[in-house]
Order: C-alpha cells, then structure tokens, then sequence
C-alpha cells in the first residue's frame, strides 16, 4: 500500500512539473537587423540594439563589424510578446566587456515601428534638430605663435579655425546640438599619412579641448574650434603642416571615443583653398557618410 501510495505522489509530481515546464516555455521570434554604413569599433566595443516595450529598454543582443562593414549576425531571437510590444528600435555602441545592463549613452540610432518595420536615423546623436542644414567655414591663421598684441608674422598656411576671421574671430558652424555620449572633432586629411586632428568640442563660440600642437606664444588660441600645427608633431606627420589645398573634417565622435582615427559620422566636409583669412573656405553637408537600414520584426 505504501509503495502505490508513493508511487502516485511521485507521478503526480511529475506531472506537475512536465506542467509547469509548459507554462516557463517563452515564445520566441525573429528580429532582422538590416543596417549599411556601419564600421569596424575595433575589439574594445560592439554594437547593441535595444527595443523599448512599455517605456524600458529590452536588449535584443550585440554584433561586431569587420572591414568591410558586415554585420557578425543580423537576426536575434526575442521574446514574442515583448517585440510585438516594441514601440521603438534604437542601436548603441557599448563596451565589448560591459557591467551595466543598461544602454550606454553613445545611442546612434534609432526608429520607432510602423506595422512591423522600423526605418532608424541619426536621431539619438542630436539633443535637438538634424544634420540637414548643416554648414560651417573655416579659414588659414596661425594665432598662437605670435606674441600678444604683435602683427600677422605671415605664416598663416599651417593652422586651421572654424570660425569667421575678426577681432576676436566668431563661430561659423551651423550644426545641431549633440546629445550626451557624443563630440564633435576636426580633422586635417594628409594624403599618404592619414588624418590629424585639430581637437574636440561640443561649443562652436569657445576653443575645443586641444592645443597640443599650437606654438607656444599664445598657445591658448582664439575663442573658436581649431588648432595651429608648429609642436608634437605625431609620428608620420611633419610640421609645420601647411593646410592648403587639403580636405578638412568636422566628424562626430564616441565619448568615450573607441579609437583615435574619425568615427563615420563627417557631417562636414570641405577642401583647403590657396588664400588664408580674411578669406574663408565652405564647409559643406556630408550625408553619405550617414548610415541608413531598417529593422523588421
């Protein structure tokens, strides 16, 4: 009798448990990751999507992408009830080893769902507006390796401001504001070398946060983005760099940045000419260097 009885219990719990085993399975289906432009972050970060269902951020997994811009993976599996839920799909970039749960705030794209389709854009980088209307100018000076109060010494080609020349000069780029996560760089591209930057900043009416190669007269520079190259020169550059009739950058970076060459966004982009100030050279909209694509559920 003792053994039927045991017997049954154990049957019962069985049973139970195949029950309850049922009710744990998760439904699970397919999210596809269609994204073109996207560029290699190097082995210490990788890219996360996250779609927003009831407001919170649910990880749909991270992908690398090599040289030649091909995603590691492009299809995730997500809980059913959760991505039929989803409002939005956003895509950042986090630390390959990251201890946080939560999205970081390099956020670089993002598109809210329209039946089961998700066109994303550049709208987490911006705190407000677009790049559609970006602009700017630039022009040839170099004020730091002249004493205070003394006349132009004639060597303007080897730095480069962005900005309107005067006395002081004044800010010239028309670019969005940047949400947090992100800075805005300038570049010098020398053909054979590679590019140079002339520092960071996320203001346009204060100096950026680099004057590692300026001379040493009036190191600090004018109230503007931009930078002089007579110091420190880096290995394969030779200073004094002359800056005419070369291709100059405004890109968006990472902050934290994942590496010390451009990111691909270069909202900015213009050629050098022969004159400096008070000539002015344009900076003109770069948006092939957006990356596009779309997300399906």
């Amino acid at each position: 009798m003792i053994k039927k009885m045991f017997l049954g219990l154990a049957l019962g719990f069985f049973a139970v448990s195949c029950s309850n085993d049922d009710d744990a399975a998760v439904a699970l289906s397919n999210l596809n990751v269609n994204l073109n432009g996207l560029e290699n972050l190097g082995s210490d970060f990788v890219y996360e999507g996250w779609i927003i269902v009831n407001g919170n951020p649910v990880s749909t997994g991270t992908f690398t992408v090599n040289d030649s811009g091909t995603l590691s993976r492009t299809s995730f599996a997500i809980n059913s009830d959760q991505l039929a839920a989803a409002t939005t799909f956003v895509l950042s970039i986090e630390p390959a080893v990251d201890p946080d749960p939560a999205p970081a705030p390099t956020k670089l794209l993002a598109g809210d769902f329209s039946g089961n389709t998700a066109a994303v854009g550049l709208g987490p980088v911006t705190s407000s507006g677009n790049f559609d209307a970006a602009s700017g100018a630039f022009f040839l000076r170099t004020p730091t390796d002249e004493m205070p109060g003394a006349g132009n010494n004639g060597n303007d080609q080897y730095g480069v401001w962005f900005g309107n020349p005067g006395m002081p000069p004044t800010a010239s780029l028309n670019l969005p504001p940047l949400a947090d996560g992100w800075k805005y760089e300038g570049w010098v591209v020398v053909d054979g070398t590679g590019p140079i930057t002339t520092g960071t900043f996320t203001t346009f009416g204060t100096a950026d946060e680099s004057n590692g190669f300026s001379g040493a007269e009036n190191n600090a520079g004018p109230p503007i983005p931009g930078e002089d190259f007579f110091l420190n020169a880096p290995d394969g550059f030779t200073f004094p760099l002359d800056v005419r009739g070369r291709t100059v950058v405004i890109s968006v970076e990472p902050s934290p940045d994942n590496s010390p060459a451009p990111f691909l966004l270069k909202p900015l982009v213009g050629t050098a000419g022969n004159d400096t100030a008070p000539a002015t050279h344009d900076l003109n909209l770069n948006a092939s260097s957006f990356p596009t694509g779309t997300i399906v559920r």
